[in-house]
């Protein structure tokens, strides 16, 4: 008893250090997402384009930033484009994630704009709406509620890569806790505490996206609906 008592309270010390900076770690990882939802609406619409200029464009966007390391894009932010314009940590972290992220979600939202039926371009269309019409005020409005589940899906994942911003030493969650290591040398109790609070906060959104797909399927999309 005394042995666990003594490693809950090496834990509590831990968790009381590193919950200091959780909300740096959340704080990036919505700036990076809010900027993949718009790097990701404007490419997938860009992706479906009659222009075949524009969807040559955003092609090479998503396919370089999807084959390219999230890693190597945090360096060439802070370093590659740090010689040349001045960023600082956290602007070039969270420009690197979003910026990647965004190429992920370009795919989800095209994905989402063409699975609704095209019977209703058509419709619209005769009803002398324009093809800007048409996608703001018939498609995009369900397709919002399609990509909604993988969408939030995506919210995890930024928010467990993340972690990889450290590396350029900006202080969130993973930097805290190597401090907290090297200082006292407790690399087991250290990490095994950092991945417990990832995991909260994974299984919470997680719990969460569940709720958000139930609330916003749409019968007949891949995703049936149930009510309780």
């Amino acid at each position: 008893m005394t042995w666990l008592a003594e490693q809950f309270g090496i834990l509590s010390k831990i968790f009381y250090y590193l919950i200091q900076v959780v909300h740096w770690t959340v704080l990036i990882s919505v700036l990076a997402y809010l900027l993949a939802l718009i790097c990701g609406l404007v490419f997938g619409i860009a992706r479906i384009s009659r222009n075949r200029f524009i969807r040559s464009i955003a092609g090479a966007y998503i396919n370089v930033l999807r084959g390219v390391p999230l890693l190597v894009l945090i360096f060439f932010f802070y370093f590659g484009l740090g010689k040349f314009v001045n960023l600082d940590r956290f602007v070039a972290g969270v420009l690197a994630v979003g910026v990647c992220y965004g190429a992920y979600m370009a795919e989800i939202f095209r994905s989402g704009i063409e699975a609704i039926d095209y019977g209703q371009h058509e419709a619209a269309m005769s009803l002398g709406m324009t093809r800007w019409q048409t996608l703001r005020h018939i498609i995009l409005p369900q397709s919002f509620r399609i990509v909604v589940a993988p969408g939030a899906n995506e919210f995890i994942a930024c928010l467990k890569d993340s972690s990889l911003v450290s590396i350029i030493g900006l202080r969130e969650l993973t930097r805290a806790g190597r401090e907290y290591a090297n200082q006292y040398f407790l690399d087991f109790h250290t990490w095994l505490m950092v991945g417990i609070i990832y995991l909260i906060m994974t299984l919470t959104l997680t719990r969460l996206v569940k709720r958000l797909e139930k609330r916003f399927a749409i019968h007949g999309y891949g995703v049936t609906r149930h009510d309780n």
